[in-house]
């Protein structure tokens, strides 16, 4: 609790957009075992991803592989995370944008409750498809996230090609430039 409340007094005195100000992947006691994690657990990019979780809110599973032949805009977050509050609703007008042009968005939630998703969807009109992770699994171990939010690009053959930790407005350009170029890239 002591590790979410200085994270929160962080973002409200030093801004979303510098990393350093980021809150960490989960609070309390759990985010104090992930500082030590070693630096080994980095996953090797160069493989295509591969996890399952549960969809929400209906439970339904919900497998990555089944996204190959699309690039995929994966957006870990959590709703105590302030820069996802305004990273979501950015990420659903790409989704409108490139959707035809065939990227898939997810949002994978990392909260330990979901009972918290309803009201913070609601508070910020997002409507993308929602992933659950219990536990923090496959952003722990999987995507070895250490901040919130940390977005995945992922190719059309599920291999992660840009990963960017925080949010800010600026990076849209960014996002949209990576986006386009693996959009351009034949699928095999």
């Amino acid at each position: 609790m002591r590790t979410f409340l200085l994270a929160l007094v962080s973002l409200a005195f030093v801004g979303c957009s510098q990393n350093s100000s980021l809150p960490p992947l989960v609070a309390g006691a759990r985010a104090n075992s992930l500082a030590g994690a070693p630096a080994e657990t980095k996953p090797e990019w160069g493989a295509p991803l591969t996890f399952q979780v549960k969809r929400y809110p209906g439970g339904e599973p919900y497998s990555v592989v089944s996204d190959r032949g699309s690039v995929v805009l994966l957006d870990v977050w959590a709703t105590w995370c302030e820069p996802c509050r305004d990273a979501l609703p950015i990420y659903e007008q790409l989704a409108k944008e490139y959707g035809a042009k065939g990227l898939k968005v997810y949002a994978l939630n990392v909260d330990e409750d979901e009972r918290a998703i309803p009201p913070f969807l609601e508070e910020t009109k997002v409507n993308l498809p929602i992933l659950l992770d219990a536990n923090a699994q496959v952003a722990e171990k999987t995507l070895s996230v250490k901040l919130m939010p940390t977005t995945f690009l992922v190719d059309r053959q599920g291999v992660v090609r840009f990963v960017h930790e925080g949010f800010a407005e600026e990076f849209l350009q960014k996002y949209q430039t990576q986006i386009e170029q693996l959009l351009a890239e034949r699928a095999e």
